[in-house]
């Protein structure tokens, strides 16, 4: 996964950005990383966007932190945190629980993909 030519930012930066915001870049992040990876094994785009879609739904996203939090640096847990803190829009299928956990696996994604592509890689590697 590619920067696009952006260098990274310190983590002190990084976290002066807020949460939500972290959330939106991480989400688009990870649904490029989720395009990349069923452009190659999907058989039409149809089979691609409900792979992609089925990945990217909040209910999977809580479940992906849940298996990379065990690896998660004290940071990056704190990144976690924080954008667990948010409130979620009234109305969302699925429960506050799995909306705040779905939008702290954003953020982390947001986070780590301004300040350590490597570190990016090696969580989205655990998410396969």
């Amino acid at each position: 996964m590619t920067n696009f030519g952006k260098q990274t930012i310190s983590c002190a930066e990084a976290k002066l950005i807020p949460p939500r915001q972290l959330a939106h870049l991480g989400d688009a992040v990870f649904a490029l990383f989720e395009r990349e990876r069923e452009v190659i094994s999907a058989i039409n785009v149809k089979q691609m966007h409900e792979r992609v879609t089925a990945r990217s739904s909040a209910t999977a996203q809580a479940e992906l932190l849940e298996k990379i939090l065990p690896a998660l640096s004290e940071d990056e847990q704190d990144i976690v945190r924080r954008a667990r803190n948010i409130k979620a829009p009234s109305g969302r299928s699925g429960g506050q629980l799995i909306y705040r956990n779905a939008t702290s696996f954003e953020a982390l994604i947001g986070y780590l993909y301004l300040t350590s592509s490597e570190r990016l890689e090696e969580l989205l590697a655990m998410t396969i």
